[in-house]
């Protein structure tokens, strides 16, 4: 009976063609684990949930509620929209810990601390100007071309904790999205070989998909939102910025929703 080592000859070198020897295999099905479980998943979800709406009437007829109760009941929906934002954190966890290495911390290698916060806040204020206003105007024409479904950014009822959850909701979002699509992706699809332009692309492209049970509209915008946050972050590789900027989108449209003209 052999006492060879699984996937190692007899001299205890790597066999050619074993898992071990081909590193970008495990960072792809580790990259898939990744998607599955957080934006992947959604991105799945939100072409069904397209087709289902397109099915049923003209697009422009469709809602999308961004911020939706889970109990009539205010204390258990209270529970519910916490215990909702902290196990969507998890896979940013799980992204964090794949990144980490001896010596230096997942946070400091993308850029995700608080070593400038007046520098970064400014930045990602800035950011949000860039990418908010345009957004507004794109929502409207996308209403007016039926492209777009009627966004409603919260269905919460009226409780002492609501603008708060709704600011948890929002950070929650831009935690998520920046370091797993900006950070995370852009990192392995960097040690997978692809070229700049291809990893920039593949990450935009999954950021407006799991936007489109919103429409054809909220794709494109967020697109483009990709295209500027990768292009900022490899340009200067701090993600503090997008996180703030996207926080500030995403509290704008949720807890002032209908100012800007949603719902």
């Amino acid at each position: 009976m052999s006492n060879s080592v699984p996937g190692r000859s007899e001299t205890g070198a790597p066999k050619t063609g074993t898992w071990g020897t081909r590193p970008h295999a495990r960072l792809r099905v580790e990259v898939c684990i990744v998607l599955g479980l957080s934006l992947g998943q959604s991105a799945v979800y939100a072409v069904v949930q397209l087709l289902d709406k397109l099915s049923r009437a003209p697009l422009a007829q469709g809602t999308s509620t961004l911020n939706a109760a889970q109990s009539s009941r205010q204390y258990f929906d209270l529970v519910y929209q916490l215990l909702g934002i902290l196990f969507a954190l998890v896979p940013v966890a799980l992204v964090l810990y794949l990144l980490w290495q001896p010596g230096r911390s997942a946070f400091a290698r993308l850029g995700f601390t608080l070593q400038r916060p007046g520098r970064d806040f400014l930045c990602g204020l800035g950011l949000a100007a860039l990418i908010g206003i345009p957004s507004l105007a794109l929502y409207a024409a996308g209403r007016a071309l039926g492209i777009t479904t009627e966004i409603i950014p919260s269905a919460l009822n009226t409780y002492w904790w609501t603008v708060p959850v709704l600011v948890l909701s929002a950070v929650r979002h831009a935690i998520v999205e920046e370091v797993i699509v900006v950070g995370y992706l852009l990192e392995r699809f960097g040690r997978f070989g692809w070229s700049a332009t291809a990893a920039v692309l593949a990450s935009s492209l999954l950021r407006g998909s799991y936007h489109l049970y919103q429409g054809f509209g909220p794709f494109a915008g967020n697109f483009l939102m990709g295209l500027v946050f990768c292009w900022v972050y490899r340009r200067f590789g701090r993600l503090t910025p997008l996180v703030i900027a996207h926080a500030l989108l995403d509290i704008a449209a949720f807890v002032g929703g209908p100012a800007l003209g949603f719902g």
